[in-house]
């Protein structure tokens, strides 16, 4: 399965509690930290909830 690495550019303050918990659930706390996940619908789609916060890379 293809990898993606997500990485967190914008900040969460101001943002709503449902796109903070997408965060924390991505594995995302700090600014310019970098996650590594399976290219799987259910994380896509956590994604697309917060992708004016983060960018995406294939791995």
């Amino acid at each position: 399965m293809a990898k993606l690495h997500v990485k967190k550019v914008r900040s969460a303050i101001n943002r709503t509690a449902r796109q903070k918990k997408t965060l924390q659930a991505l594995g995302l706390h700090k600014m310019n930290q970098v996650v590594e996940h399976d290219d799987s619908p259910a994380v896509m789609g956590m994604i697309a909830k917060v992708s004016h916060l983060v960018t995406v890379e294939k791995a």
